[in-house]
């Protein structure tokens, strides 16, 4: 019941339907990280740390614990869907805020088109006379149907993916550590700390491709209208999801990293088939292996994390449109599935127009990846900066380590990832920001100046509810 006021307060009406308990949230966080995500990065990852991949996952687990506590925040004071756009609107002011949303907007629409674009060139590649955008038109038609349905039957869904990856992420584990122990792979610290190699810009170079795995805890946040308990329960579900999948990703890329059959390779020509953790995979148990991750990682990609990927952009859709910010069609709420309907469709025909597209270019995973890296950096920095405006500065907190210190720390690791990153994403990342200076100017234009509802909640009323219940 106070979960529902706690929206009320706002000037919105529950919409939306609260059916996601602690669990739920957990599977849904570590579905859209995918607990073997590196797998289809890790060659990547490596030759731009120099070797020292299981290091820039450890530091890139960090990085994003000190976005954690700002989320954590952040949706305590203003529990609703929508993420940054929500938090920077309401924390800072609305112009900052539809700037911040059109920015993770570019992660969030991005994100479902290359997940399904990964998956659908993987299975291709397993299966041949299946071509890439039959698996993509396959791929988006399934998780539509099943994000349209309810949030409940997505739960069910991912619940079911998540113990299927978590099997074979078990299997690799137990015959890779067998195969090290045995002598088949070389033991060594290096993967985490190698001296002939070790720059921090290296390091921070490719971990702002290893954050591409961990940037799924901040869509739990996006479902803070829909969880049991509100944003008491997003708080928890963040750092648990951030927990168990940093111990997760760093298990997996050491022992691959002490599997791989030509580091020197590895290293001086990269990994442009992307097979570098299967070869890995080959080494330790053998084809199969290989073959059994491979498929894994595309089925993963494509069916679970690009459906929670959907659910979360769809909210995004949802929470700027009802605040007039995008066209008012994507606020629609189906009343018989409580999902909002509009929001979902859309993002499945972008997704699918995206990895059609990309498909026929070559360097279409790169560009798509590189993007959404730098969509997301730049939002979680406007985070930090939010935290610190609303509860420091309007609120007057006297809590300096949670309100200065800690999005302080997570602002200055975030920048220098940025600033380390990919040139071209630079380019294109601030061209999409330019885009949205424009579209935020022909709001002005058009008489829609951004506005929040209830910005100033009436706390009397909120005293009055906690003495009734």
């Amino acid at each position: 019941m106070y979960d529902q006021y706690e929206l009320a307060r706002y000037g919105y009406r529950q919409e939306l339907s609260r059916q996601l308990r602690l669990r739920d949230l957990l599977a849904y966080g570590l579905v859209y990280m995918v607990p073997i995500a590196p797998m289809a990065i890790f060659g990547s990852v490596y030759a731009g740390s120099g070797g020292m991949v299981a290091l820039a996952y450890a530091i890139g687990v960090v990085a994003v614990v000190f976005t954690a506590f700002s989320y954590a925040q952040m949706v305590k004071a203003f529990p609703m869907s929508g993420s940054v756009y929500n938090y920077a609107g309401r924390g800072i002011s609305p112009p900052v805020g539809f700037l911040a949303g059109w920015v993770i907007l570019l992660d969030y629409v991005l994100v479902p088109g290359l997940l399904y674009l990964v998956a659908s060139v993987a299975m291709h590649a397993t299966v041949p006379s299946v071509p890439v955008w039959l698996w993509l038109l396959g791929f988006v038609a399934v998780n539509t149907v099943v994000n349209s349905v309810g949030i409940r039957m997505t739960a069910v869904v991912t619940r079911i993916m998540l113990v299927s990856e978590l099997i074979v992420l078990a299997i690799f584990i137990a015959v890779a550590a067998w195969a090290v122990a045995s002598g088949k792979g070389r033991f060594s610290w290096e993967a985490f700390y190698n001296p002939d190699t070790f720059t921090w810009s290296v390091v921070a170079g490719a971990v702002s491709i290893a954050v591409l795995s961990f940037l799924g805890f901040d869509g739990i946040s996006m479902l803070a209208e829909e969880a049991k308990g509100g944003s008491r329960q997003i708080g928890r579900a963040m750092a648990a999801v951030l927990g168990l999948a940093g111990v997760l990703f760093i298990a997996q890329t050491w022992l691959a990293a002490m599997l791989v059959p030509d580091p020197g390779a590895l290293l001086t020509d990269g990994d442009p088939s992307g097979t570098a953790f299967y070869d890995a995979a080959q080494a330790a148990g053998g084809g199969w292996l290989a073959t059994v991750c491979a498929v894994a990682t595309a089925v993963a990609w494509g069916l679970p994390n690009s459906m929670v990927a959907q659910v979360a952009t769809s909210r995004l859709l949802y929470a700027m449109a009802r605040d007039r910010q995008l066209p008012a069609f994507l606020a629609k709420v189906s009343i018989r599935r409580n999902v909002p309907i509009n929001a979902t469709l859309l993002t499945g025909v972008v997704s699918l127009a995206l990895g059609l597209y990309m498909a026929t270019r070559s360097d279409g995973i790169a560009l798509l990846s590189s993007l959404i890296n730098f969509g997301a950096m730049v939002a979680f920095l406007v985070l930090h900066v939010s935290v610190v405006v609303h509860h420091l500065i309007r609120q007057r907190s006297g809590n300096w380590w949670a309100h200065l210190v800690m999005p302080a720390v997570g602002f200055v690791i975030l920048a220098y990832v940025v600033v380390n990153a990919n040139i071209a994403a630079q380019r294109l990342g601030l061209a999409w920001l330019a885009l949205g200076v424009l579209v935020l100017a022909g709001l002005y234009l058009s008489g829609r100046r951004p506005a929040l509802s209830g910005l100033a909640p009436a706390q009397p009323q909120q005293r009055d509810f906690e003495r009734v219940w």
